[in-house]
């Protein structure tokens, strides 16, 4: 069980430290519990009043601006983390250090840089890059009723001859369908 005391602490040590510290596995759903267990007795009616009810309605708002300041410091660490590993790699502790779901978010910007820096590589290089697709020009040969795209929207109604713009997916349907067709690029 995680205590007030717990988050002030992993907060401080945060704060005057320029490594991420190191926090248990199961820290954020301790502080989730904790959280949980605070909001019930300060959610008590009959003890408004009461400096019990007083002091925990006081703790769980101190306890959750530490745990914002918390997390936004460790996530300012790891964007540095980040600008580093790009240039020089990163230490195991550092990345020890991180909670799963931190690793998660370090390898999906390692990995979105990657991207980035293979393009800016390929632009110094003279080569173009490809522009990708989304939508195609069709003209329909038939009438075409309402109908629901991949993401759940509304398409049409479409009238034969009628030109649209829309999504490269559902284009190559209708035109496998023969309803509509291509309009040259």
């Amino acid at each position: 069980m995680i205590t007030f005391n717990d988050i002030y602490e992993a907060a401080r040590k945060e704060r005057y430290s320029e490594q991420l510290q190191k926090l248990n596995k199961n820290f954020i759903l301790n502080v989730s519990n904790y959280l949980k267990e605070k909001k019930e007795i300060s959610s008590k009616e009959d003890d408004i009043f009461s400096d019990v009810v007083i002091k925990t309605k006081k703790q769980l708002e101190n306890a959750i601006i530490l745990f914002k300041e918390l997390m936004l410091r460790r996530r300012k660490k790891i964007l540095n983390l980040i600008l580093i590993a790009t240039e020089i790699g990163i230490s195991k502790q550092d990345f020890d250090n991180m909670l799963s779901l931190e690793k998660e978010l370090f390898e999906d910007l390692m990995k979105c840089i990657g991207v980035v820096d293979k393009k800016l590589s390929n632009s110094l290089n003279g080569e173009k890059e490809e522009k990708v697709q989304k939508n195609g020009l069709i003209v329909f040969k038939e009438n075409v009723e309402e109908f629901v795209d991949l993401s759940g929207e509304k398409m049409g109604p479409f009238e034969k001859g009628q030109i649209a713009n829309i999504p490269n997916e559902i284009a190559k349907i209708l035109i496998d369908g023969d309803k509509a067709e291509l309009i040259e690029k």
